[in-house]
């Protein structure tokens, strides 16, 4: 699957993105809000990539983990995923990683925005979430940015580095995407 917006292109994983993958997930920056953790190997890496490429294939597929590309010059930027809940209610929750060197262009919110339309005009959801660490405020604003409404505070939620943080969660439904769109 490859899908564009005005300055990215969003598209499956291949085995060929391992560095890339690596490289991004190896960032302290990254991993500040993380509960994922850094891979201690580049192997652990590359198992997590291949579960990401075996599940392009699965039947109905419910887990989309996009690449993101510099549509201008191909550079590879980061992650963006959407996890799709129970089928009968048309839910998923979504996720991104960039690239430090991309933070504060916009390309989080464009990438969200991109995914965001994926959601609820092909797959035909009907909400979709998201979650941050309260500390994490630049994705708090990248989730606002998209139109995704903070619905309230998960205590003690988020497993990072060993202690529990609270997180924010956040939604958007059809309808507000479509007033908000």
């Amino acid at each position: 699957m490859i899908y564009h917006s005005d300055r990215l292109v969003m598209r499956d994983l291949f085995l060929g993105d391992l560095s890339d993958v690596h490289f991004l997930l190896t960032r302290p920056e990254t991993d500040k809000y993380n509960t994922l953790g850094i891979p201690e190997t580049i192997q652990r890496t590359e198992y997590l990539l291949t579960e990401w490429i075996i599940a392009q294939s699965e039947q109905p597929r419910i887990l989309f983990v996009f690449a993101l590309e510099n549509r201008n010059n191909s550079h590879w930027m980061g992650l963006i995923g959407l996890q799709l809940r129970e089928l009968k209610f048309r839910s998923a929750e979504v996720w991104f990683k960039i690239l430090p060197a991309n933070w504060g262009d916009g390309f989080a919110t464009e990438s969200l925005n991109r995914m965001l339309t994926f959601a609820f005009r092909e797959l035909n959801l009907h909400r979709v979430e998201a979650g941050c660490a309260i500390g994490n405020i630049a994705s708090a604003r990248v989730l606002e940015k998209a139109g995704m409404e903070r619905e309230g505070i998960k205590r003690k939620t988020l497993p990072i580095r060993g202690e529990w943080a609270d997180a924010y969660g956040y939604a958007i439904l059809e309808e507000d995407f479509k007033k908000f769109k």
